[in-house]
């Protein structure tokens, strides 16, 4: 029972999904409070389930490339655990029709397609096109959890207001800054992977002194975009969360600049997890705090 869940974990790379199913609340939290707590939380479910069959795919595509690779070797399609045939993309597409229905029936139509597009671009966009054809594929790649985001905002928006308000509109372009420097710093203690599976990573392909500005130039930008919702509404609570998330992730960055190796690299990749979880973590507790004061 245990392997069957840490292999569907694994499959629909559920960790990933966590974060996209957090980015939507994010966006419901954000988005004018027209949904209740349980629509909230099917919308999430759904968008957990979009992220999953994207990611899914994701493996089973990559089933070839991921064995060339010590941290992807293991996975179930890598190893041969599980036999490639036509019934994993068929499932996988009834799980995004599934969740897409799902979405759709508390969050609405454009709702639902942001969430189609999310998936479309992970699932798709990113990895049948982009990731092993361009340095660029994590920057245009990470447009997927953006989505959600939005996804979220557009669910919970009020009957007669705007569609998509500033708040998630500058929390959407927070995450899309936020995704290359997150896989680019891993990327940095992997980059002999990418290279044998041929996946133009930006560390993979180019040296210090190019990818090391870039990613601290995407920290500090994200740093300091992540604070204009204070002016756009947002409470002191998130202030401090944001600045909490953030400020550490900067310095990581500062530090990985100056010596481009392994270790920084690793710790500007787990405070990069950090600052996603507290700016979250700020959004709710914000929310909260207003409603109860």
């Amino acid at each position: 029972m245990l392997a069957a869940l840490n292999m569907t974990v694994s499959i629909l790379k559920l960790r990933i999904g966590f974060f996209i199913a957090l980015a939507a609340l994010v966006g419901v939290m954000t988005g004018g409070g027209e949904l209740g707590v349980i629509e909230a939380l099917v919308f999430a479910l759904a968008v957990l389930g979009a992220s999953g069959a994207a990611g899914g795919f994701n493996q089973y595509y990559e089933r070839e490339s991921d064995r060339n690779m010590a941290r992807t070797r293991t996975r179930p399609f890598a190893s041969g655990v599980l036999k490639a045939g036509p019934i994993w993309p068929v499932t996988l597409l009834a799980l995004l029709i599934g969740a897409l229905l799902m979405a759709w029936s508390v969050g609405g139509t454009l709702a639902t397609l942001l969430v189609f597009l999310g998936a479309l671009t992970y699932g798709v966009i990113y990895t049948v096109w982009l990731k092993t054809r361009t340095v660029w594929n994590v920057v245009i790649g990470g447009a997927a959890g953006s989505f959600a985001v939005l996804a979220g905002a557009a669910a919970a928006a009020p009957q007669f207001g705007p569609v998509i308000g500033p708040v998630p509109a500058v929390l959407a372009a927070v995450l899309f800054l936020w995704t290359p420097p997150h896989f680019w710093s891993l990327a940095v203690a992997r980059k002999e992977d990418y290279r044998r599976a041929n996946i133009p990573m930006l560390p993979a392909v180019s040296e210090p002194d190019v990818w090391a500005p870039v990613i601290f130039s995407h920290v500090a930008a994200l740093f300091a975009l992540s604070l204009v919702p204070l002016w756009l509404g947002m409470g002191w609570v998130y202030g401090v969360f944001a600045i909490a998330g953030g400020a550490p992730f900067l310095l990581a960055a500062w530090r990985l600049l100056y010596d481009p190796t392994r270790g920084p690299a690793m710790r500007t990749f787990r405070a990069s997890l950090a600052q996603f979880a507290l700016l979250s973590a700020g959004v709710v507790l914000d929310e909260a705090a207003r409603w109860a004061f």
